[in-house]
């Protein structure tokens, strides 16, 4: 099968840009042929040619909603599109969604849309979320099939009316395996914590840090690994909160599966989210979690069983949750096995490119999938 992926930017590594990586590189081994269409060059380039998958930059296609801009985008696709000519459009990522759809559409090719997480979903602003919704709204007709990565994300596009349910695809995100690695060591002190995320509008460490500043009489450091806009502010709060010697700020990283092992706890602390790799990979590092219980969440990681989940924005239960884990080494080792377990039943790379294949499968029909 001739696949394309297209993705927005490159300019940073997500979620959705590891879930393209990562099956990029799973369909290419068994045979498929491959081939990411991307804005700009960036750092995600540069991890797609350290992994050996082809890819194509587009000038034009970028994050900002800019019409003119975008409809160049749109024809800067459908010709390349055209000149590669693949059996499937596989789209990722909200603005790649749209554009690659249409882009599709007018290079007569059957398309499928991946959604990382919708972007009208609870906690985004509401002018964007009604914006976002309207633009699902009418991109819908231009996939064959949707796939969203957690099953909250699936009834929530139902209920908004973005599809038939006939037309949504559950498949929960999966990650290559690391187990060769060592376990975290529960032992150590000071408790490392570590919250894997881009500083954005996304995610929350200002509420983290804010319950972490309670919780001085316990030893503990705090990795965060990420880059973003919002970076200035969080080290502002740190520091007027008096734990800025306690916070590292490590940037982008491509060793997050090396460095996890080095932690005690993970947090992923958010206002929004689809079903995020950055639990599961904490999981299948053998590390008890705590996040926030928003989008798919809950379907990744069991409340007191693997971790604990916390309401949004509740600041006073997320730092009770967070001093359980600090004072009790036990439990850090009870909930981070419980936690690796859950990744092998469900959450593995195999598992997901298995049933991506098979949605590819009743797209194309058996002659294109024996190619």
């Amino acid at each position: 099968m001739k696949i394309a992926f297209v993705i927005t930017r490159s300019d940073t590594v997500g979620g959705a840009h590891i879930h393209v990586r990562d099956l990029a590189v799973a369909l290419s081994r068994t045979g498929h042929q491959v081939k990411v269409f991307v804005g700009q060059r960036g750092y995600f380039t540069d991890v797609l040619r350290s992994s050996g998958v082809l890819f194509h930059t587009l000038r034009f296609l970028r994050r900002e909603i800019s019409p003119l801009n975008d409809i160049k985008a749109v024809l800067e696709l459908k010709r390349a599109l055209s000149g590669y000519r693949p059996d499937l459009v596989a789209c990722h990522s909200s603005k790649a969604g749209w554009l690659g759809r249409i882009a599709a559409r007018m290079a007569g090719l059957p398309a499928v849309f991946t959604a990382h997480g919708w972007a009208f979903t609870e906690g985004v602003p509401p002018i964007r979320r009604v914006i976002y919704r309207w633009a699902e709204l009418l991109a819908a007709s231009f996939a064959r099939k949707i796939i969203t990565v957690s099953e909250s994300d699936r009834q929530l596009a139902i209920e908004y009316g973005i599809a038939k349910p006939s037309e949504l695809v559950t498949v929960w995100n999966g990650i290559p395996d690391f187990a060769a690695q060592k376990f975290p060591e529960q032992s150590l002190q000071p408790v490392k914590l570590m919250m894997v995320a881009r500083l954005d509008a996304q995610k929350n460490h200002i509420d983290l840090l804010r319950a972490l500043a309670g919780l001085q009489h316990f030893d503990w450091s705090l990795d965060l690994v990420g880059d973003g806009p919002f970076e200035q502010n969080v080290r502002d709060v740190a520091a007027s909160l008096g734990i800025e010697r306690r916070v590292n700020f490590m940037g982008i990283q491509n060793n997050v599966p090396c460095l996890l092992p080095t932690a005690q706890i993970f947090v992923l602390i958010s206002n929004w989210e689809g079903l995020p790799l950055s639990i599961l990979e904490a999981m299948q590092a053998g590390l008890p979690v705590v996040a926030t219980d928003v989008g798919g969440v809950c379907e990744a990681l069991r409340d007191k069983e693997t971790g604990f989940l916390v309401p949004p924005r509740d600041i006073k239960t997320l730092r009770a949750r967070l001093a359980e884990l600090l004072g009790n080494e036990e439990l850090r080792k009870r909930m981070g096995l419980a936690g690796r377990l859950r990744y092998e039943e469900h959450f593995t790379l195999d598992r997901m490119v298995e049933e991506t294949l098979a949605v590819y499968r009743e797209v194309l029909g058996e002659s294109v999938w024996e190619r």
